[in-house]
């Protein structure tokens, strides 16, 4: 049995789902204002700033860097402990 993660399909999964997970965010702010959470995201993405084309790429760009870390640190340690496990 492979119990062994992918670093690169887990790296992309996880980029994928925060940067997807950004952009909705993102929309229901645009379309719900009273109910926003861009200051959140102006706290745990540098440089991000209500809101312009720029600052969504940068928003994107370091949501998906943020999925790589992840990956980074999840999977090595996932793979040592399911192999002594």
């Amino acid at each position: 049995m492979k119990d062994r993660l992918s670093l690169k399909a887990v790296g992309h999964t996880a980029s994928l789902f925060l940067a997807v997970s950004f952009a909705l965010c993102v929309g229901f702010d645009l379309v719900l204002p009273s109910y926003s959470m861009y200051e959140t995201w102006q706290g745990l993405l540098p440089g991000f700033t209500w809101i312009s084309p720029e600052t969504f790429l940068l928003g994107l760009a370091e949501s998906y860097v943020c999925g790589w870390y992840l990956a980074l640190v999840w999977v090595p340690l996932y793979n040592f402990f399911s192999r002594r496990g």
